[in-house]
């Protein structure tokens, strides 16, 4: 056999079929009864319903270059498209949106829509320019270097210095603001900025569309095209050890770098295994799953043009929050990240019935129980939301981990956004995904460009396995 992965999240599916494509034997192994690492989608309500365990909201997928070659619409994944990508709640009963448009986005910031058009907006028109610079390899030459200098000049600050030098309307710093707290960084820390750009230009550049029937269909698109191209997948087999593998000329591990040291330590050198061990998560999340028995009642009814909705408030609010985080605290008035799928994918719920995935951050390894904060979040700008859940399931820490063993302590991006780290995953090397065995290489979020359904960490890593134990 040529190649061997494990684990078969989107980064583990996108390496193999990589592989595949090259003419390459490989067989994914999968701990899980079911296919999808943080792509997967259950019934955790009730029998019948669908919610999507982890990633929910898919504008890498939509944009990711590799997955832009594969056929998957052949293979039943179909993107729906909300009116508008986000909305944006705020304590006045009004909600700020993120269109589609930038136009129309900038419209609804009031003074800073000059601001916004020239800052997200530009990003924006940037987008396929900086492709390459977001989901390759971080050590490259830029292909176009001027819009790559324009975006890195803002990307590298962090969001509180942005938000002061380009928006003064509370409307665009709030919305800047929920876009900003998806790095999981205070935003006093530098990059932060980033997330925010980089997040709100993707919902002017593509949408932030979601599947059609739940997240896994995602990951079983990958598995069909896979298997097409001849590739292997075999499911509920915990690999705890390399010698466990067959005999292949090369192993990628859609792992975190901790059970990369665990399962191959008989072949790794003991300085690259303590790199492995110093890699740092970040903070983790509490996830809350609703059914109810109707839409969210939104005080700002334009809320319901949206799948996703930011809840915090003011951009003071939601940096004070992420802020009690990295501190190691647990807000009681968290950045609250909703989804309402079933507003577009009626076919998640029963007829009447709507589906509510949230989650807020949390300290790594939390053992709080956030129920009553996020829906006390939820209340704040739906008031009688309470009154409409049928069924509920919360998740914390633990059990993130314990369905997806790469999100260690409840960690979904696969490792902290701070410091060198962010640019450097696993750590500083010239092919990150490569390590000193020849033969063995990580393909995991833990890798460029980092965390998200994109698939690019296990394309890099496929192609270094072809440059070298491959070749």
């Amino acid at each position: 056999m040529d190649a061997v992965v494990v684990g078969s999240g989107p980064n583990g599916l996108a390496a193999a079929i990589a592989l595949a494509r090259e003419g390459r034997s490989v067989r994914v192994y999968e701990a899980k009864d079911t296919i999808g690492g943080g792509c997967r989608s259950a019934e955790l309500t009730q029998r019948g319903v669908i919610h999507d365990t982890c990633s929910a909201i898919h504008p890498l997928a939509a944009s990711s270059p590799f997955f832009g070659e594969l056929p998957l619409g052949e293979h039943g994944l179909e993107w729906i498209h909300p009116p508008a990508p986000l909305a944006h709640p705020l304590d006045d009963g009004t909600a700020v949106m993120l269109e589609r448009s930038v136009e129309e986005t900038a419209r609804g910031v009031g003074r800073d829509g000059k601001a916004w058009r020239r800052v997200v907006g530009g990003v924006a028109r940037d987008w396929r320019r900086l492709q390459g610079v977001m989901t390759g390899p971080v050590v490259q030459v830029p292909r176009h270097p001027l819009a790559t200098a324009r975006f890195g000049a803002m990307a590298l600050l962090p969001a509180a210095t942005l938000a002061a030098i380009a928006f003064r309307d509370p409307r665009a710093r709030a919305l800047f603001a929920g876009c900003a707290g998806h790095s999981f960084l205070p935003f006093t820390a530098p990059i932060s900025a980033s997330f925010g750009l980089g997040i709100a230009a993707s919902g002017h550049a593509v949408g932030w569309p979601v599947a059609r029937g739940g997240s896994q269909r995602i990951v079983d698109a990958l598995a069909a095209h896979l298997r097409s191209l001849g590739g292997e997948i075999v499911t509920g087999q915990e690999i705890t050890t390399i010698a466990e593998l067959p005999a292949a000329r090369a192993y990628l591990f859609d792992t975190s770098p901790r059970d990369l040291e665990r399962i191959a330590a008989a072949r790794l050198p003991a300085r690259y295994r303590r790199a492995l061990r110093a890699y740092r998560h970040g903070p983790g999340v509490f996830k809350l799953d609703l059914l109810l028995d109707g839409p969210i009642p939104w005080r700002a009814p334009e809320c319901a043009r949206a799948a996703t909705v930011h809840l915090g408030g003011t951009f003071e609010d939601i940096a004070q929050a992420e802020a009690q985080v990295a501190r190691g605290e647990h807000p009681e008035r968290p950045f609250v990240l909703v989804a309402q799928q079933s507003l577009f994918d009626p076919g998640r719920a029963p007829a009447g019935s709507h589906t509510v995935w949230a989650y807020c951050h949390v300290p790594n390894g939390s053992t709080v129980d956030m129920s009553e904060r996020i829906l006390g979040q939820l209340e704040r700008f739906a008031p009688g939301v309470r009154d409409r859940i049928t069924a509920r399931h919360a998740m914390g820490t633990a059990e993130v981990e314990r369905r997806n063993a790469n999100y260690v302590g409840g960690d979904i991006s696969c490792g902290s956004h701070s410091g060198i780290q962010f640019l450097a995953r696993p750590m500083v090397r010239a092919v990150p995904y490569a390590t000193p065995a020849r033969d063995i290489y990580l393909c995991s979020a833990a890798t460029p460009p980092g965390a998200g359904v994109h698939g690019m960490c296990g394309y890099h890593a496929a192609r270094a396995a072809l440059r070298r134990a491959l070749a």
